[in-house]
């Protein structure tokens, strides 16, 4: 089993790698990295950095992800940004996405309030 954390170029994305980290070692299990960044991605011990194919939606490559490895990946660790309300009606975000079409539980992790 494993933990697959989607890492972006943001502090979000950092903060999905943290807790990635952190589910991994709880759980005892292997830690699987797919790297949302536009730059390549060293990822913390042994983990595997799963790299995003050319010209594929962000959203599209992490769920292909969890068909390519099902029964393999117990949990998907996305990293979140805080909304508006304004901006919580717009459909189509990644993270809506992810959250709606992910066959796995995932844990959706926030930067603190500022």
């Amino acid at each position: 089993m494993s933990v697959l954390a989607a890492v972006t170029d943001s502090e979000e994305g950092e903060l999905a790698l943290a807790r990635g980290v952190a589910e991994a070692e709880l759980r005892g299990t292997e830690l699987l990295v797919a790297n949302l960044r536009l730059s390549p991605l060293e990822a913390p011990g042994a983990a595997e950095v799963l790299e995003r194919r050319p010209g594929v939606d962000i959203a599209e490559h992490v769920l292909d992800l969890l068909d390519e490895r099902a029964g393999e990946i117990e949990l998907l660790v996305i990293g979140v940004k805080r909304r508006s309300p304004v901006g919580k009606l717009v459909l189509g975000s990644v993270a809506q996405r992810l959250l709606l079409g992910a066959e796995v539980p995932v844990l959706a992790v926030k930067t603190a309030e500022r």
